[in-house]
């Protein structure tokens, strides 16, 4: 559903075991210039009946279920470029980005055909 690359995996974990949280959220909200923003948070609390949970081992990822079309298929990579560390999402829905990269814009036909597929079989 969503792939995970192995320095995020580890940066993860390093923030795991400084911060001992049980899991991250992942998801999108409304905002920003081009209309969307990402979300990455940790997750302290149990998902509610909106979330979905994914196992990745060690770690686990919360999504709510509003967020899933936007998200199937992308990438969550981490990246260190001289000062600047950042968890960056590589999302073949996006369809444009604002000028500082955090607002972004989606495809919403790719979009709205994912929801499809994934809402014919609940969840």
């Amino acid at each position: 559903m969503i792939e995970i690359t192995n320095e995020a995996i580890s940066k993860i974990l390093e923030k795991q075991k400084t911060e001992g949280f049980l899991a991250i959220r992942l998801g999108i909200t409304g905002g920003g210039c081009a209309g969307f923003e990402y979300v990455f948070d940790r997750c302290d609390d149990i998902p509610n009946k909106e979330d979905v949970r994914l196992d990745y081992g060690k770690f686990g990822v919360v999504i709510n279920k509003m967020s899933i079309p936007y998200l199937v298929g992308m990438t969550l990579d981490y990246q260190k470029e001289g000062l600047n560390e950042v968890f960056k999402f590589i999302n073949p829905k996006e369809q444009s980005s604002c000028g500082c990269g955090v607002s972004i814009n989606f495809d919403l036909e790719q979009v709205k055909l994912d929801e499809n597929k994934i809402f014919a079989v609940e969840m």
